[in-house]
């Protein structure tokens, strides 16, 4: 089962019509505008039936975007990152966790080095 931030709604609170479009955009984080203009210069330039079952065939089977699914902007750019590219959002994360453990391996070193009984006790644990 996958996670209801990487799944595919219709965004109803952004919709014109059914929210194909706007959840497309949220999905794939293009803006709304240039998804509409797609999807009607697709249509003119010879999709026509095609365009409208697939949009309709979106429509009747995606579910809803729930109203509460990202918490801020931050939290709706990464999740359409996650979607986007999983293993660059995981390249991503690694990369800060790495920074992270580097900075607190700076700070530990920082307090073992101006603390010799501390530095001595630590070295026992080892």
């Amino acid at each position: 089962m996958s996670s209801k931030h990487t799944q595919f709604y219709l965004d109803k609170q952004n919709a014109k019509w059914k929210g194909v479009c706007a959840g497309i955009s949220d999905y794939t984080g293009v803006d709304v505008l240039w998804v509409r203009l797609g999807a009607v210069i697709l249509t003119l330039a010879g999709g026509f039936p095609w365009t409208l079952i697939a949009y309709f065939g979106a429509a009747w089977f995606a579910n809803k975007k729930p109203i509460h699914l990202y918490v801020d902007n931050e939290d709706q750019k990464f999740w359409q990152g996650v979607r986007q590219s999983p293993a660059r959002t995981t390249r991503d994360i690694r990369s800060r966790f790495r920074e992270i453990d580097n900075r607190l391996a700076d700070v530990e070193l920082y307090y073992v080095s101006n603390n010799k009984q501390l530095a001595d006790e630590i070295e026992s644990l080892r």
